[in-house]
């Protein structure tokens, strides 16, 4: 009996010990940079706003708390603009009200953050940082108190704007998408079927269903939860499968072009090879971009090529795409910014890239960014069902 007591009392205080913190040192950094910089362009902003002369906080305290939403942790539905402004703004609201119709502090500070709490629930703005911001204007002391409504817009709303804009730049500047996109990707196809990842394993009807039947709030979205599986089945995979690099499963004697390539040239060396992507490089060899046979198809010179193709290309030419009125290079049709991934990345990596980025053709570089390989869909089909039968 003692036993079962010291294991359940053993395993209730490990719940006070901290969790392995994940986040790289770089992330780290990232996130105090992004706090640093929203903190002193609101404090900056508000001085010229209202005039350094005002005995009025420049900052308050809970803006604090805020920083460390939106810049350390830019991906959680709490950290979003909407949460941010409208949590803010509604508390401080409320804040107001009961500091002004319930004169004794004691009652009004903890009413005024329940009554916060439950409009951010239904306006579905639910903000941590604003119940300290209904506190502060029932608690802010004199200054506070005197402003009366005016307190919404100064501090409250000139500091929770200055910081969202600073977020949305910051963290768009560092590669961190804010606001983060809280719905999934639509099919690229356009049609009503689920994309290729999403047909099998756990999907977001499976995921939003689980997080209704937990029935509490998660400091994460369901997309963000549901690549995090996503990257767990492919650390699964690699770890059934083992090792299966690029370098491995990659075409070595690759055709590409230079931008400055004909068009004819091109189209006659994807006809010759019977390939249907051309690496685009420059003169040191890096890849600058990708010219695939749809592009030649949607190209304005191609019936000067061949009239199949320019048959096809009247089919599936994208109206909306730009090109000179004689495009003569393959750098004026090619697809610029294409991803490429290195000779050591693991195969299952290339996954994503394929199916949900609709990269049919991947380049691959070596040490130096010059190209070393190319690989294609044909070649990631075949050496999955290689490895799987390896494994099996």
């Amino acid at each position: 009996m003692n036993k079962i007591v010291n294991e359940t009392a053993q395993e209730w205080l490990r719940g006070f010990l901290p969790a392995p913190m994940v986040a790289s040192r770089q992330e780290r950094l990232r996130g105090c940079l992004g706090a640093l910089l929203g903190l002193l362009a609101t404090g900056l902003i508000s001085r010229v706003v209202v005039g350094g002369g005002m005995a009025l906080p420049l900052i308050i305290a809970p803006v604090g708390a805020s920083a460390v939403l939106l810049f350390a942790a830019p991906a959680s539905p709490l950290a979003q603009p909407w949460p941010m402004i409208g949590g803010n703004l509604v508390s401080a609201i409320i804040g107001v009200t009961c500091a002004h119709w319930i004169h004794d502090p004691l009652f009004a500070a903890p009413l005024a953050t329940t009554l916060a709490i439950a409009a951010m629930f239904t306006l579905r703005c639910l903000h941590p940082p604003s119940g300290a911001v209904a506190l502060t204007a029932v608690l802010g002391g004199p200054t506070i108190t005197a402003l009366g409504y005016h307190f919404i817009l100064f501090p409250v709303a000139l500091n929770s704007l200055v910081m969202m804009l600073t977020a949305i730049a910051f963290n768009s500047a560092t590669g961190r998408p804010y606001p983060h996109p809280q719905r999934p990707k639509p099919n690229p196809h356009h049609t009503v079927d689920k994309t290729p990842l999403a047909r099998l394993g756990i999907s977001q009807e499976d995921l939003r269903t689980a997080l209704g039947q937990y029935d509490q709030v998660l400091d994460i979205s369901a997309d963000e939860l549901e690549a995090l599986f996503q990257r767990a089945e492919m650390n699964a995979y690699h770890r059934r499968f083992g090792e299966i690099t690029c370098a491995q499963i990659m075409s070595r004697d690759v055709v590409a072009v230079e931008f400055g390539t004909s068009l004819q040239d091109a189209w006659s060396l994807l006809r010759r090879h019977q390939i249907r992507a051309l690496p685009v490089l420059d003169p040191a060899r890096r890849v600058i971009g990708m010219a695939t046979d749809l592009d030649f198809m949607a190209s304005a010179d191609l019936d000067a090529f061949d009239g199949l193709a320019a048959r096809f290309r009247r089919i599936i030419r994208k109206p909306t795409t730009i090109y000179t009125d004689r495009p003569e290079a393959v750098g004026q049709i090619m697809r610029r910014n294409v991803p490429t991934v290195s000779e050591d990345t693991h195969i299952v990596e290339l996954v994503p890239l394929m199916v949900d980025a609709g990269q049919r053709h991947i380049a691959v570089v070596d040490a130096t960014r010059k190209l070393s390989g190319i690989i294609s869909q044909s070649d990631l089909v075949a050496a999955l069902y290689r490895g799987g039968l390896k494994a099996g």
